[in-house]
């Protein structure tokens, strides 16, 4: 029953990208129909196939044994603050994103992430006939931010019409930064992690080129000549240093304001209507949990974690589900876990629009008009790609 009730939760999803079309006639549903195949055999391949569970394992352990490394760095600049028995958010989960960026600088300073990047999404160009700058992106997504991934392509915005800003728009808030990923595995299971990581970009594709199809083909190409502004190794080091501990900072004042507020509201929800304000969002969010497959006892607390997620943000969202985990099906922890990468949040809106106004203001105020599609068609990916993990569970 979870399966057939997951299969139609991939009907629902694609059945409301298909009303939210501008122009449904000029919807490629070839493109759509390749990328969904592979998503099936990624999926199929990563949680289903013994060297896929290898692989993921590998990479996993792999990822685990590089944050141990960081956590050097960490301990030689914060030793001795840490009480005994004490695990504090920033240090331990937000301070590691310092030594990820840095790692990610290099990669991009000696060319290997530009050109892996600027490959595997020309090898998706060519097999799904989706443009090479949009396949580009959605891979660049993977690795990058949703500022940095705007930026790689600054030269091809230009010339973008709505409809294209809005297909990348949706691939920037759908995705999250390899630089923040380690943070993230400290709190999920890192097989979710990774799986959505690179499952999200095929479905932003997917639900982008629905909602907003081209009725003209792109004809620009992919420039990874000025990846980074770095001008020697040891330049990239500082840089990404510097940029990581920013993001660290930008983070944790980010949860200090969004958890504090969550704790406010909830509290008056709970004087005024004897209810919390987490909770009202679980009830709100419990048919859309349903839906994707999750099992009806967890539908609740799966629906708070998801409202709390879009309402603020998914490290908020990541803290609350954590107490969670060990009294819920293994299930529902991958798919909200899947569900929970990404950057759809009310507030990735004006990161955007912010990051393309410094590109140019015209291409920003396409994002400040559609601003409420985009997070829609963005949370869609992620209901997607969560409902689809769920199917192999």
């Amino acid at each position: 029953m979870s399966i057939l009730i997951g299969i139609l939760g991939l009907v629902v999803v694609l059945g409301v990208a298909y009303l939210m079309s501008n122009n449904r006639k000029a919807i490629d549903f070839k493109a759509v129909g390749i990328m969904f195949v592979l998503q099936i055999l990624l999926t199929l391949v990563m949680f289903k196939t013994s060297v896929g569970l290898k692989v993921i394992e590998s990479v996993s352990n792999g990822i685990t044994k590089v944050i141990s490394y960081g956590r050097e760095g960490i301990s030689f600049v914060v030793d001795g603050w840490i009480p005994e028995g004490g695990s504090p958010f920033f240090i331990n989960v937000l301070l590691i994103i310092i030594f990820t960026s840095m790692l990610l600088s290099i990669l991009t300073y000696i060319r290997v992430l530009p050109i892996l990047i600027k490959y595997v999404g020309g090898f998706l160009s060519k097999i799904t006939g989706v443009s090479p700058v949009k396949t580009f992106h959605a891979i660049n997504n993977i690795f990058f931010g949703q500022s940095e991934g705007l930026l790689a392509i600054k030269s091809q915005i230009l010339k973008m019409d709505s409809n294209k800003i809005i297909v990348i728009s949706v691939a920037s808030m759908a995705s999250v930064s390899a630089s923040i990923m380690a943070s993230y595995i400290t709190m999920l299971p890192a097989q979710y992690v990774l799986g959505a990581m690179a499952l999200n970009a095929l479905s932003s594709l997917i639900i982008g080129i629905m909602i907003a199809p081209d009725v003209e083909k792109d004809t620009e190409k992919v420039d990874i000549k000025d990846a980074t502004e770095a001008k020697s190794l040891f330049e990239a080091i500082s840089i990404g240093a510097l940029d990581g501990g920013k993001v660290a900072l930008i983070v944790g004042a980010m949860l200090i304001a969004y958890v504090g507020l969550m704790a406010l509201i909830d509290g008056l929800f709970s004087a005024v209507i004897g209810i919390s304000f987490t909770e009202v969002l679980g009830y709100i969010f419990a048919p859309i949990a349903w839906i994707m497959g999750v099992p009806a006892q967890d539908i609740l607390v799966a629906g708070q974690t998801m409202g709390t997620k879009l309402a603020t943000n998914e490290f908020v969202a990541m803290l609350q589900f954590m107490d969670h985990i060990p009294n819920l099906s293994e299930k529902t922890v991958g798919i909200v876990s899947v569900f929970l990468i990404s950057f759809a949040n009310f507030s990735s809106i004006g990161i955007i629009a912010g990051s393309l106004q410094a590109i140019s203001g015209e291409k920003a105020a396409i994002v400040s008009k559609n601003g409420l599609k985009i997070l829609f068609a963005a949370t869609l990916v992620s209901v997607f790609t969560a409902t689809l993990v769920g199917l192999f569970i």
